[in-house]
């Protein structure tokens, strides 16, 4: 079982930064890509930034030039710095990992964080 535990989320004002941070613990021998995704009030889930394990991350065109994505797989953490934050960045924001659990077995995982919320209103 893996767990993964977000934190950074705050509420901010228009203009500002946030970083967000999810660490992962438990049963882990690889991470292969590391996500982060947000939730609005009413919309669906969508992805913001994912990082693979060879260290290319693809953004969403609605972040890019404004958020950076990192990974620590030393410290199996996940960083979202975010700039220039809008009203409409304000969401629920979920990391995803997906992990393969053991050595001796090629299967991977996808697991959740509990979610962080940011607000950016003045």
């Amino acid at each position: 079982q893996v767990q993964l535990v977000e934190s950074g989320g705050d509420l901010v004002q228009p203009g500002g930064s946030l970083r967000l941070s999810c660490s992962a613990s438990g049963s882990i021998f690889i991470i292969a890509d590391m996500g982060w995704y947000r939730q609005a009030p009413g919309k669906e889930r969508e992805l913001v930034a994912v990082t693979s394990s060879r260290g290319s991350t693809n953004y969403a065109d609605s972040v890019k030039g404004r958020f950076t994505m990192s990974r620590d797989d030393a410290k199996n953490t996940a960083y979202l710095q975010m700039n220039s934050l809008k009203p409409e960045d304000t969401a629920v924001y979920y990391c995803n990992f997906r992990v393969r659990p053991f050595r001796a077995e090629l299967t991977e995982y996808d697991y959740w964080g509990q979610g962080t919320q940011v607000t950016v209103s003045s």
